[in-house]
């Protein structure tokens, strides 16, 4: 599947978010706590978020890892890309990237995807995910918490945390794993 025609086309979504860049990029680029906007997973790392950095978004309870990447750019408080893998998926890592612009009104938010297997369960999870990131982002960014709607559904995701894939566990996706990658 490395070839490009096996690749769904570049995904973005796009808000403006009605704060400073520097306020909509600390938000973002937050570890050790929970993080609403991604399925209220926490951002792990290895270190600092910086290039080559491996990072896994894991429970809260630190019990399962659902995502795992690497830093690929990290250009504060413009850009930042990192590869993107579904841990319960056999499927390939993706690439996801963030661009923050400041505009008439705040900041431009882009969640861009790229490189993601077409016909997968991985294409599938980020195009039913890139909008709610999106939307629960600017709410958190603005009010200092998701919408009604977006707190509703974080509490069920919460409630199923003990339902998670085994193969999702944190010990199966050490930092040296995730950084072979």
């Amino acid at each position: 599947m490395n070839d490009d025609s096996q690749k769904s086309n570049k995904a973005i979504y796009k808000v403006t978010i009605a704060a400073p860049i520097e306020k909509v990029w600390a938000e973002l680029v937050k570890t050790d706590e929970v993080l609403p906007f991604f399925f209220g997973a926490v951002c792990k790392t290895n270190g600092e978020l910086a290039v080559g950095t491996p990072i896994a978004m894991q429970t809260q309870s630190g019990k399962y890892r659902s995502v795992v990447g690497k830093v690929l750019e990290f250009d504060p408080p413009h850009r930042y890309a990192h590869t993107f893998k579904f841990t319960n998926y056999d499927d390939p890592p993706c690439t996801v990237t963030y661009e923050l612009k400041t505009v008439e009104g705040g900041t431009e938010f882009s969640l861009i995807t790229t490189n993601v297997p077409a016909g997968t369960k991985t294409e599938k999870g980020m195009a039913q995910g890139g909008s709610f990131i999106v939307n629960t982002f600017k709410s958190v960014v603005e009010t200092g918490r998701p919408s009604f709607s977006g707190r509703l559904m974080l509490g069920m995701m919460g409630l199923f945390e003990p339902f998670s894939p085994s193969v999702s566990k944190s010990e199966n996706w050490s930092f040296e794993k995730i950084d072979r990658l």
